[in-house]
């Protein structure tokens, strides 16, 4: 199968090339492409010629978004629209990986593939709308909704490493109990989307690692997985934490569609336990 991803560079997009590596992969990334330029990413992914693309480039710094909404549209609707347009133009099916940001974190249980979007902050709005995009312009696509992603070198919180290295340097630290997720190993993501563009059963997805817990309780499985289970961990509340943008409290995702396609991904302390056992 021959293959384009977008942000190549980034934490899935490399889990992808190692987890693709038996089929014809090309991409693109930053600073040589960008994707808000729709000449450029029409010419890449039309000379290419891809079976399927897998639009893994986003703008993910919740805050930064938060700061300057008219660029977080830019990047992640309006390049989402030129990657479709693309798609469309050269018959490629797309996978657009989303978020679970799009759901308010109103809810009682786990969202579901077919649960109403309502984004409470500019990020998930930029990417709610380029899923609205994608619904419109194509009718082969794959919505990837996903969460808390991780992987090697990443600088996010929900990096077990970078977690280590905060514990590590301040001997303690405080985390928001009220917000809760799924995190998710990049590789595991990686092999399930890798799964999905197999079954061409088009529609929306929601691919995590198994499981929810709280910013909290997930802090301080790292630790004790790490060896570093002595290290005072407070508990805080969002409304404790100023940030620029406002997560949503309780958005874990329910792997409903794909389990029926017989692809799930393993619990997520199995996934933080495999991370870190490669990482050290």
């Amino acid at each position: 199968m021959r293959i384009f991803v977008t942000g190549k560079k980034g934490q899935l997009g490399q889990a992808l090339s190692r987890v693709l590596a038996d089929h014809e992969v090309s991409g693109c990334d930053l600073p040589e492409l960008d994707i808000t330029d729709r000449g450029q990413i029409d010419a890449a992914i039309r000379e290419f010629a891809p079976d399927v693309v897998i639009h893994a480039a986003a703008w993910t710094d919740v805050d930064g978004c938060a700061r300057d909404p008219a660029n977080a549209y830019r990047v992640n609707a309006l390049g989402t629209q030129n990657v479709a347009l693309a798609c469309g133009a050269c018959n490629a099916a797309l996978v657009y990986v989303s978020t679970n940001e799009v759901f308010d974190g109103t809810a009682t249980e786990p969202y579901r593939e077919w649960d109403t979007l309502h984004p409470i902050n500019p990020y998930a709005r930029s990417k709610a709308a380029g899923e609205w995009y994608v619904r419109h312009l194509l009718n082969c696509f794959y919505i990837a909704r996903t969460a808390w992603v991780y992987a090697p070198g990443g600088r996010n919180f929900s990096n077990p490493r970078r977690i280590i290295e905060l514990a590590d340097a301040h001997g303690k630290l405080k985390v928001v109990q009220d917000e809760v997720g799924n995190p998710t190993y990049a590789l595991d993501l990686a092999q399930a989307i890798a799964r999905l563009i197999t079954t061409q059963a088009y529609g929306v997805y929601h691919l995590t690692n198994a499981g929810y817990v709280s910013r909290y309780d997930y802090v301080r499985e790292v630790l004790r997985l790490s060896g570093r289970g002595h290290i005072p961990v407070e508990p805080i509340h969002l409304d404790d934490f100023e940030r620029p943008s406002a997560p949503p409290r309780f958005a874990p995702l329910a792997n409903t569609a794909a389990a029926a396609l017989g692809i799930t991904l393993r619990p997520w302390q199995e996934a933080v336990a495999a991370y870190l056992e490669a990482a050290y």
